[in-house]
């Protein structure tokens, strides 16, 4: 950094906000981050229950190397900070016919257990399935997310320079088609369909190249002792120690431009000079002039629009069902359980997705315990008269058909629905992952970390290289790469991808 070390204005404290602080503030710079909640952690937040805060947020973390990276560039052991353990079941699976399937960290032992549930015909599909996964995920690392700006010239050249992975991609289908051409058994496509929805798409719209998804998760799942907020509590922390200050309940509603650059951020609590500023929220917020005229030229309109979810976080006693960790309770009909989203409206038949936090390692917690269950969702729309009673007698009947009962009940007040993340997100309609995923062209409709704003630089999931709490981190990483580089260099030289140092899918 100059002599002088310059003032960046992170707007926004969830990880990508967070892991863009720790890096500039270890790399020398000064560094400020607002934020209009209370507290870090973004969509990664809690509330509370009967058996102490529990996620209603993220609860899957893969590609853990993502954080180790980034603890080891400032000079911490993770953990020194944070524990994660990697999980030996990575979900549970159950079908309305009685179906019981485990995805293991091993990825023999899993085979093993597609030919006793499934049979021989469905190992062999699962068997070349996770080969073409593993195929995808090594093919478009480099030339997607290790790369700050992916180019579509980039890529093709990438591809024919490896024409094998072409048959691998099946260019031109959905992601659900694609599965129903790669598994005779209905219910293995169900169960990676659903990874769309990990990305706010929906199976039949979303590119099969998705299925790349599989590979990563192969890779391992861990949990976070102690909830997913600890993960951003401990990047808060470790950005604190190294200098960056926090400042929460502040509302920003104003980036002020001079000579054609950003020069200060204006606050409900003052005007605050910055020499570059990092939005940490929805594109979408700068796009329809929610920080000012000027800074609406960073990104376009961010639509269409990904999916949103109605999430229930509560404390009770569980019974009737063999739960883990991570547990999916499949919709009867995989044909047509998307159908409502595209229209708008609640499902009728949905997949249910229940994080039993308290089971994380084998645990048999006795007394009430933590869940969290997530139903997809359409992105925000005129509330719908009851829709919060509405939706948890759909998600009750839903549980009450596998046989699974909580007491107490879930009650409405535990629900957070598509309207309320909206008033917590601003511009985001609801949406919990920014722009859609649907279409072949989607990667490249997604704005990069260095906007047309000079001084004026994104990072998070509504960013390139997308959502979730691994991609938000990369894309920290290459937002402050971009910031590091062009405040200290003055060549005039065309600006070059900033190149990532870590695997990521």
């Amino acid at each position: 950094m100059p002599d002088t070390p310059p003032h960046i204005v992170v707007i926004g404290a969830g990880i990508g906000g967070l892991c863009s602080a720790l890096r500039l503030a270890h790399g020398g710079a000064r560094v400020t981050v607002l934020d209009t909640h209370a507290r870090a952690g973004g969509k990664m937040r809690t509330v509370p229950s009967g058996a102490g805060p529990v996620d209603a947020g993220p609860t899957v973390l893969t590609m853990k190397h993502v954080f180790d990276a980034l603890f080891h560039s400032v000079g911490a052991h993770m953990p020194d900070h944070v524990t994660m353990v990697r999980e030996n079941i990575l979900a549970r699976h159950f079908w309305p016919d009685g179906t019981q399937f485990d995805l293991l960290s091993d990825a023999d032992e899993t085979l093993a257990g597609v030919r006793d549930t499934f049979g021989a015909k469905a190992a062999g599909e699962w068997a070349k399935f996770t080969a073409r996964s593993a195929q995808l995920f090594d093919a478009f690392d480099a030339p997607m997310m290790q790369t700050a700006a992916p180019s579509l010239a980039g890529l093709t050249a990438h591809t024919l320079r490896n024409p094998s992975v072409i048959p691998a991609m099946t260019p031109h289908l959905s992601l659900a088609r694609a599965l129903r051409k790669q598994f005779s058994d209905p219910r293995l496509a169900q169960l990676f369909a659903r990874y769309a929805t990990y990305v706010g798409g929906i199976p039949e719209k979303s590119p099969a190249i998705l299925s790349l998804i599989a590979h990563a998760e192969a890779q391992g799942v861990w949990h976070v002792q102690g909830g997913m907020h600890k993960l951003a509590l401990a990047v808060a922390g470790l950005a604190k120690s190294h200098g960056a200050t926090f400042r929460y309940n502040t509302h920003v509603h104003r980036i002020e431009m001079q000579n054609g650059r950003c020069a200060a951020v204006h606050t409900d609590q003052g005007r605050i000079p910055a020499d570059a500023v990092v939005f940490n929220g929805d594109p979408n917020a700068l796009a329809t002039g929610l920080l000012g005229q000027t800074a609406s030229r960073a990104v376009p309109a961010q639509t269409p629009r990904s999916l949103s979810a109605y999430v229930q976080s509560f404390a009770a006693t569980a019974t009737g069902l063999p739960l883990v960790g991570h547990n999916v309770l499949f919709a009867d009909d995989p044909a047509t359980e998307y159908a409502p989203l595209t229209r708008g409206q609640i499902q009728t038949d949905p997949t249910l997705y229940i994080c039993a936090q308290d089971r994380f390692g084998g645990a048999t917690p006795q007394g009430p315990e933590r869940f969290e269950i997530i139903m997809n969702a359409a992105p925000a729309r005129a509330p719908l008269q009851d829709e919060a009673k509405t939706c948890q007698n759909l998600m009750t009947r839903r549980l009450h058909q596998f046989g699974l009962r909580f007491t107490p009940q879930m009650d409405p007040s535990t629900l957070t629905t598509p309207q309320e993340f909206a008033a917590m997100f601003p511009a985001s309609g609801g949406s919990l992952y920014g722009r859609s995923p649907h279409g072949m062209m989607a990667a490249f409709k997604r704005p990069t970390v260095r906007t047309p704003v000079t001084g004026l630089y994104l990072a998070g999931g509504g960013a390139h290289p997308g959502a979730g709490v691994p991609m938000a981190a990369l894309c920290a990483q290459h937002a402050a790469a971009a910031i590091m580089h062009d405040l200290t260099l003055t060549s005039t030289s065309p600006l070059a991808d900033t190149h990532g140092g870590t695997s990521t899918a």
